[in-house]
């Protein structure tokens, strides 16, 4: 009766649990992904289960996540947990999330970090901690274990200080973004363990601590970016005696307060890194007129860097800003320049005349007027220039571009759009080697011999066109877009087109003319076109035989098991020839025949885990991980016993899985360290009776000594002890 009852109240307690999630989330009750946020709920419901692979539990009311909260979620994946109210969590509230890949505590009310949380993440790969309230990372380094992390993303307000350590175990990040805004205490070569960063975000204000962050980060970072920060006037290097080559190739200021002072002294100090190609400033303030220190840049030596973009920048006094005149030795090395959103209303032709090797230029959304841009762009002016873009200025007069940018004999591609033009002449003079031209929003009624002849791209779309008739032989895409026009454009006219948009226009009717080309006479297709719903049905019939037949001899012959084996051999095979210490589980692996398990687990296993102290023994029967592919219980198992320990017998050489337990181990276990394998013989064995292909284990054999079960009690007894002292050593 009591049997009966214990089953009845797991049932119902198993049952009332499920119940529970249903009512909490609907949505975890047939599906993979379970998504619970901003449901108010205070606590994460019980009943998950490892057919969950995501749990999304943000913009809740959880104060607590407790141990045996998501112990049994097993295959989750992606877990998002900000904006709730966590404040604790359980130290072993994440250990069962072994193949947990993304994990969002942001904006929670965490007033430390434990790494005892982390130590079992191993697959993590995305980790955000933003918005909390700790203060600083803590005393041991808290993300040691993350192997595989690739993006982190940490701090707050109360953010404070950032030591020695913090970041040890990391080696290459994706993307490293800090909120340091309150940061006050760096510990220099606190993030010189980090090998490689891609892409670092920091918000700073501090400039001594921006100087020392980029000091360390000179050798590791591809691209960084600093936003919030003021900048006051910092007299030390930013390289400080540190050895070439740098690896930091783009620097970014968003959201920055510069001086005209300090302009001046960033753009001597940031000519010490060498390796920087790339500066950008997004949604800046420069509080001055371009009274910069150009006695102290020019004789500072030349600029390495290739690309400037200005995005956003915001003078007060821009209608007194300086025209840079002394500066021009510092243009001749820049290949792109991108001024947007900044108010830019002329280039003084004698510095636009030492943009000697400038190829790109992106003056869109600014305030240049025609009369402007014709000392912009005065002669012998951008002598190297390919791209302009003029796009959404105060152009008025086409005439006028047009004759300005003719003076530009290396242009090709030109984008003039969202200018208000109004009106086309029918002569105009253009670059000669002009092949993109977009004159799209520009309210020009009508298209005529204006339109250059060399173009192979013309994008006229959302103008008020009714018609279209140009010659253009080159032309190969045109864009037609939102126009007024009743008919397609003729086919002559633009011979070579592969790309035509007309939609949004008021096409009603087509005629015969309009898809004609060349004559039918003059056409030579071939049998694809001729055919083509029959060959693609052959094609289809054939593809499909071709598949039938494949499967068939893959299902005879196992194809699809071996091509799994051979995969898990190479990834076992890419990874670490030892496993780290802490990851370390068993004492041993035992690998044996299935005919041998009674004297493994009857004998060998009583002997040795009750011995005092007791070993630590990994069985495929009793430790392989249920529902686990059974090659990855195999090197799963390998990687985390200090020893393997092959029972040797005929047995063992006939079975299958033996081999592959050899085949698996023999590389990691014989390359550098033959004292990682411990081999026991149960019965005379000859070395020849292994197979070939594991020769180094044969040539162990024949070289070491191995362990042999004797007959006699006594002998026995020393067997146990040097088989014991050999799993310790």
């Amino acid at each position: 009766t009591w049997q009966v009852w214990t089953i009845y109240m797991v049932f119902a307690t198993n049952l009332s649990e499920e119940q529970v999630l249903k009512q909490a989330c609907p949505s975890c009750d047939a599906t993979q992904l379970c998504s619970c946020s901003s449901m108010g709920l205070d606590f994460i419901p019980p009943g998950l289960t490892g057919k969950i692979t995501m749990l999304n539990l943000a913009y809740n009311k959880i104060k607590h996540i407790r141990s045996q909260d998501l112990q049994q979620a097993v295959n989750l994946r992606i877990l998002l947990l900000q904006s709730n109210k966590i404040s604790s969590i359980d130290e072993d509230s994440f250990h069962s999330l072994g193949k947990l890949e993304l994990l969002d505590l942001s904006n929670n009310s965490l007033a430390h970090l434990s790494p005892v949380w982390f130590g079992h993440l191993f697959s993590l790969q995305h980790l955000h901690l933003q918005g909390n309230s700790y203060r600083d990372l803590g005393e041991s380094p808290p993300f040691s274990s993350l192997r595989n992390l690739s993006s982190l993303h940490l701090g707050n307000p109360w953010f404070s200080a950032i030591r020695q350590g913090n970041f040890e175990g990391i080696e290459l990040l994706d993307k490293l973004w800090i909120d340091g805004s309150r940061l006050v205490q760096y510990e220099p070569e606190s993030l010189k363990s980090i090998k490689k960063i891609n892409h670092m975000i920091i918000n700073l204000r501090n400039t001594k601590v921006f100087s020392a962050i980029v000091r360390d980060l000179l050798h590791s970072v591809t691209w960084l970016e600093v936003r919030e920060i003021k900048l006051q006037i910092e007299k030390k290097s930013l390289v400080q005696n540190s050895t070439l080559p740098f690896r930091i190739r783009k620097l970014t200021f968003k959201d920055a307060w510069f001086t005209d002072r300090y302009v001046s002294r960033i753009l001597v100090l940031l000519k010490e890194i060498t390796s920087l190609q790339e500066l950008e400033s997004i949604d800046c303030v420069l509080e001055g007129k371009g009274a910069w220190n150009t006695e102290e840049i020019a004789s500072s030596g030349q600029s390495f860097v290739e690309t400037v973009s200005i995005i956003n920048i915001t003078i007060p006094n821009f209608h007194l800003f300086f025209d840079l005149e002394g500066l021009e030795s510092q243009l001749k090395n820049l290949k792109r320049l991108t001024i947007v959103s900044s108010r830019v209303f002329m280039v003084p032709c004698n510095i636009a005349k030492h943009f000697s090797s400038l190829v790109y230029v992106d003056f869109h959304d600014n305030l240049l007027v025609n009369n402007r841009l014709n000392e912009t762009i005065c002669e012998g002016a951008w002598p190297s220039l390919q791209t302009l873009n003029l796009s959404q200025n105060s152009l008025k007069s086409l005439k006028q571009t047009t004759n300005s940018v003719s003076r530009l004999p290396t242009l090709i591609n030109l984008d003039i759009s969202q200018n208000k033009f109004g009106e086309i002449p029918d002569v105009c003079e253009w670059p000669k080697n002009l092949k993109y031209l977009n004159l799209s929003s520009t309210q020009i009624p009508k298209l005529t011999t204006c339109i250059p002849s060399t173009l192979e791209v013309l994008d006229v779309s959302a103008n008020n066109l009714k018609e279209f008739g140009l010659q253009l032989p080159f032309l190969k895409e045109l864009y037609l877009a939102k126009n007024q026009l009743k008919t397609l454009p003729g086919a002559a006219p633009v011979p070579n087109l592969v790309a035509l948009s007309v939609r949004r226009n008021k096409l009603n009717s087509f005629s015969r003319e309009e898809f004609e080309g060349m004559q039918v006479g003059a056409v030579h297709l071939s049998l694809m076109e001729c055919h083509r719903s029959l060959v693609v049905s052959a094609i289809c019939v054939l593809v499909f035989l071709v598949i039938l037949i494949l499967v068939a001899v893959g299902y005879k012959y196992h194809a699809v098991w071996y091509l799994r084996m051979t995969w898990a051999w190479l990834q076992a095979k890419r990874k670490p020839k030892r496993a780290p210490p802490k990851d370390i589980c068993y004492d041993a692996f035992v690998s044996y025949s299935e005919n041998d398990s009674d004297w493994v687990e009857n004998t060998m296993v009583q002997e040795l885990e009750q011995a005092c102290p007791p070993f630590r023994l990994c069985l495929h029967k009793r430790d392989f991980v249920p529902g686990k592919w059974i090659v990855d219980n195999i090197i799963d198992s390998i990687e985390k016993s200090h020893k393997t320990l092959f029972v040797l017998s005929e047995h063992f050489v006939q079975s299958e899985w033996c081999k592959y337990e050899l085949d698996f181990s023999h590389f990691r276990l014989f390359d550098e360290n033959n004292d990682a394998a411990i081999l026991v013989l149960l019965e005379p064995i000859q070395s020849e009776a292994i197979p070939k292909r594991f020769c180094k284990l044969r040539k162990i054999m024949n070289t070491k000594t191995y362990l042999e079960w004797p007959p006699g009690e006594e002998q026995q007894k020393i067997f146990w002890e040097n088989l014991k002292g050999a799993l310790k050593s």
